[in-house]
């Protein structure tokens, strides 16, 4: 029927092309099909030759050694002054590494301390400065997720990187602090 062939069916006349006896195929282009190929290895190859040195930071890490000495540190200033507290030391992503609770420690603290270390760590700063922000009036600082606005948390820095905190409770916030500080200034390089 001249390229159409009528389809069976219901009877209407109904045309569709007829398929060509030789199925024609678009003309392939090999370099075309080569070219993401060759220009995604060029990639890899340049960033594989660039040094591993610039793409990763090398930053001091605290140790179980170092996380021991703040713990001892803040220890010993406790029992001079006859305090008994929880003490508890993390490293920069604020995750735990050295806790003590002494005896007769209240046993809320040993939470309390962990929290004001993750605080300090992770904020990088010492909780004292959202207790202050707090007690001036800055209540948005409760929005911050993990901020605790309690002295007593002081960051472990080295080289000026925070590497660590030491959180402390167990007595009033000024005291935590005391005995924070000196286990924070127990880690040195």
């Amino acid at each position: 029927m001249g390229g159409r062939e009528r389809e069976a069916g219901d009877g209407a006349n109904r045309y569709r092309a007829a398929a060509p006896a030789v199925r024609q195929t678009p003309r392939a282009r090999p370099a075309m099909r080569l070219r993401p190929v060759v220009v995604a290895t060029a990639l890899v190859a340049t960033a594989a030759a660039r040094p591993l040195r610039a793409q990763l930071a090398q930053q001091p890490v605290l140790t179980l050694e170092a996380a021991r000495r703040a713990v001892a540190a803040a220890e010993a200033e406790a029992r001079r002054n006859r305090w008994n507290v929880s003490i508890a030391v993390v490293d920069a992503h604020g995750e735990l590494v050295a806790f003590q609770r002494m005896d007769d420690a209240a046993y809320t603290s040993a939470e309390i301390a962990q929290a004001k270390a993750r605080s300090a760590a992770r904020f990088r700063r010492p909780t004292r400065a959202f207790d202050s922000s707090l007690a001036a009036g800055g209540t948005r600082l409760l929005a911050l997720p993990g901020a605790v606005p309690i002295e007593g948390g002081v960051p472990i820095a080295v080289n000026g990187r925070v590497v660590g905190a030491v959180g402390v409770s167990g007595v009033t916030s000024q005291q935590d602090a005391q005995c924070a500080t000196a286990g924070a200034a127990a880690v040195t390089p």
